[in-house]
């Protein structure tokens, strides 16, 4: 069982104050995102956050373990109900789609949160990244912090889909500019990652103490000056999307 001893719902919390502001959905994205549910409703969003990336033409019903995240949800959202993957309130087959994006990786028992979104839907429609999967994930050379966070202790999208009854896997490219500020939404901007409120937005950079992502930033500032960042990366400035790892995994009905 893939399990991290961490209590993720706590998480946001901490670092999730300014999510709202630096987190908007992308406009892309969300059309892939809407195709992969179709027309099965109602929708469950797990670990539903601000609410992005939600169906606004469908029912839906937002789970959301952190208040922090939950009150900086729009009016007239879909209604929130506090509670976390692993343990979903809900009877069997409630929901026509589960919908998890940009979560998986906080959850404390991600076997068995998929067990529970297959049962209490037909159809599971997850956004997820495997950073193996991308050749030039440049962010980590800078960060490299980041890569011992528990948070980012995630299993791969081969592993995850051992565990769901998989149909259909699609690649989902990042747009270059892409206005959801995770963070590798700025794989061809990397003056982007020397703010450190954009680097809020991220949950994985928002986590690194302040000290060292201020170090980090300064080597990543020092390489962007010297022209050494664009000698070795300088070809992602002239792509208009770049395939960063992530991948629509379509499950179940």
């Amino acid at each position: 069982m893939w399990k991290v001893e961490k209590p993720w719902s706590r998480l946001y919390e901490r670092i999730g104050t300014q999510y709202g502001a630096i987190r908007q959905p992308d406009h892309r994205l969300y059309a892939r995102i809407l195709g992969a549910l179709g027309n099965t409703q109602p929708v469950l969003n797990v670990g539903a956050g601000t609410g992005n990336y939600e169906p606004t033409d469908q029912p839906v019903v937002a789970l959301e373990p952190s208040e922090v995240m939950a009150r900086q949800r729009s009016p007239g959202s879909a209604p929130v109900v506090r509670g976390v993957a692993e343990g979903l309130p809900f009877a069997d087959r409630s929901f026509g789609a589960a919908l998890a994006t940009f979560t998986v990786h906080h959850w404390s028992d991600v076997r068995g949160g998929l067990r529970e979104l297959r049962r209490v839907s037909r159809r599971q429609v997850l956004l997820v990244h495997d950073r193996d999967l991308c050749d030039y994930y440049w962010i980590t050379e800078y960060f490299p912090e980041i890569l011992a966070m528990p948070s980012e202790q995630h299993p791969s999208v081969d592993q995850l889909c051992r565990w769901l009854d998989v149909i259909r896997i699609e690649t989902l490219p990042i747009p270059a500019d892409c206005t959801d500020g995770f963070c590798s939404a700025f794989w061809a901007r990397p003056e982007a990652l020397l703010d450190p409120a954009l680097r809020a937005g991220s949950s994985s950079l928002s986590q690194l103490d302040p000290v060292t992502a201020e170090a980090n930033a300064g080597h990543l500032r020092a390489d962007l000056a010297s022209g050494d960042w664009d000698s070795r990366y300088g070809f992602l400035r002239r792509l208009p999307e770049f395939d960063m790892g992530y991948r629509l995994l379509i499950a179940g009905e």
